[in-house]
């Protein structure tokens, strides 16, 4: 089969195809995160800016090459998450920068496009690191033009493309460290490659996963999922909510897959059912639909795929959509004319920021990255003439980035990369200085914050020559890993030691929603023994996936 060149409608399919293929391997894609903590969220973030993209695409009557390749760029700036999905959606605005006037893309221009991707996914990224998404990107992007030198067939050069993603992915641990060290290679290039594998079986009509399309009256059939989050946002806290993720899944019962399980609905619904609880699955005997909320929408998924192939998967987490609506009813009443806007998770964080004087709190933080949109969404009901965002978290930072740049009010960001640095940092706001003032104020004293982090592990590794086992309490300090214990108090206790130096005054402790009260006064205990000049706070920060959050001033 040989392919001159690529029209609007062969486009549709490749961007439709290659969301379906992202979303079948999120789960994967998160479990590559290298760190060993719960919060691997390349995979998600990659998806979901995916998915902004192919909405996009989706709403533009056009099929001129050039308007599908614009509404893709803008859709994935829109819904980027995380830097991964920043870059992703760079990636795709060189693509569009490359595509512009086009009706349709011959081989050369397609290998064009992804060589100016790569050109301005690097020139986006303040200090571009080799053995991430970028090299997988670069080489991928080489091996298309190479590919276009010898042919003018698309499907051989994003054959090559495919190719040269699948080497390069398989050099990052040679040039990470800390890849080789878990051994794994790094997820967001292999989430780039499967959104590439996803343009080559839309190309070659190998869209398997695209066989089944519903519309929009189905799913209202089958979930009001407006229902879901109102009624329950009104009717119970953020920390009750047991089953946190809203998941959704079709499966294509009549689709070959191997080890292909007979399907029964009733079995079917009695195993879901022990998954989680609002469970609804129904079947016509071709398609089977399921919605369920659960902990573990990975469980589901693979359980889903015993009996055919995944088409259209879902996952929605209710715990930041509930505090989302919190945050909305706290919120929207008041316009300010200076926004301070702070991305945080918990109840009792939230608090502590709006004492401090943040007026606007963004739900989110570690495996919850909100997107470009949510903060311009955030920057726009504020109705201020000027604003300051507060990351606080280094994979919200670039994303922040994209929506000061295109925000209609001037916006400044102040780099933070963790709850205590924005803490700190809003000690030196002034709403009557300028945001250009205010930032380089709030700035200035982020590198005298000492941040320290206690999770669990969530598998055996080494790293930093720390041997890690799943399930012990490990201690984060600035980003680095730094211990591991069995015991929470004790490496608490040690992870504050290590960060303890001359100057040192207070130490703040904000305990999660899996640690309580209890816990963190034996910790100050056993620090005020063996250190009677330190001051110790203790709040109630309810935070997700960190059992603690210090830091030392």
């Amino acid at each position: 089969m040989i392919l001159k060149e690529i029209d609007g409608q062969q486009l549709r399919v490749m961007v439709r195809v290659a969301t379906r293929r992202m979303g079948k391997n999120v789960e994967f894609v998160n479990s590559l995160n290298v760190f060993p903590v719960p919060d691997g969220d390349t995979g998600t973030n990659m998806n979901l800016t995916i998915e902004s993209g192919a909405k996009a695409v989706n709403e533009t009557v056009s099929d001129q090459v050039c308007d599908l390749t614009e509404s893709l760029s803008k859709g994935m700036l829109m819904g980027a998450r995380g830097n991964s999905g920043v870059i992703t959606s760079q990636l795709f605005r060189g693509v569009y920068k490359a595509t512009q006037g086009m009706n349709t893309l011959n081989a050369q221009e397609l290998a064009d496009a992804f060589t100016s991707g790569v050109k301005t996914a690097y020139k986006a990224v303040m200090k571009p690191v080799e053995g991430t998404i970028l090299t997988v990107a670069r080489l991928a992007a080489q091996a298309g033009a190479k590919a276009a030198n010898d042919s003018d067939d698309v499907i051989e050069v994003m054959t090559a493309v495919v190719n040269g993603a699948k080497a390069a992915l398989k050099t990052t641990p040679d040039l990470l460290p800390v890849l080789k060290q878990v051994g794994v290679v790094d997820s967001g290039g292999q989430g780039l490659l499967f959104i590439y594998e996803g343009f080559l079986e839309g190309l070659l009509g190998e869209n398997f996963a695209d066989q089944y399309q519903p519309d929009q009256g189905e799913m209202d059939e089958m979930i009001n999922a407006m229902h879901h989050q109102s009624f329950a946002a009104s009717q119970l806290a953020t920390k009750d909510i047991a089953n946190g993720y809203c998941t959704e899944m079709m499966v294509d019962l009549t689709a070959e897959t191997p080890g292909k399980q007979p399907f029964d609905l009733e079995a079917f619904r009695q195993h879901l059912a022990g998954l989680g609880d609002s469970l609804l699955a129904v079947s016509d005997g071709e398609i089977a639909k399921v919605h369920v909320h659960t902990e573990h929408p990975g469980q589901i998924f693979e359980f889903g795929k015993q009996f055919g192939q995944l088409g259209k998967i879902k996952i929605d987490n209710m715990r930041i959509q509930h505090e989302t609506i919190v945050d909305r009813d706290d919120h929207e009443q008041v316009a300010v004319a200076f926004a301070v806007i702070a991305i945080c998770s918990g109840n009792g964080i939230r608090k502590l920021f709006e004492s401090e004087g943040v007026n606007r709190i963004i739900s989110g933080g570690q495996t919850m990255n909100p997107s470009t949109q949510d903060i311009i969404d955030a920057i726009k009901k504020s109705g201020a003439s000027q604003a300051i965002i507060l990351p606080n978290n280094g994979n919200i930072i670039m994303a922040a980035k994209q929506a000061a740049e295109v925000a209609d009010i001037p916006v400044g960001i102040v780099p933070t990369k963790t709850i205590s640095q924005g803490l700190t940092a809003m000690l030196a706001f002034d709403a009557e200085a300028s945001v250009e003032d205010n930032v380089a104020a709030m700035t200035k004293d982020l590198a005298t914050v000492v941040s320290g982090e206690i999770t669990k592990a969530n598998r055996d590794t080494i790293v930093n020559e720390v041997t890690v086992k799943n399930n012990d309490y490990i201690g984060i300090i600035d980003g680095e890993l730094a211990l591991d214990d069995p015991d929470i108090v004790a490496a608490t206790v040690r992870m504050v030691e290590q960060m303890l130096n001359e100057d040192a005054e207070i130490i703040t402790l904000m305990y999660g929603r899996d640690a309580n009260e209890k816990i963190a006064k034996q910790v100050v205990a056993k620090l005020s023994a063996a250190h009677d000049d330190l001051e110790f706070e203790v709040h109630n920060g309810g935070q997700p996936v960190y059992d603690f959050l210090v830091s030392v001033e």
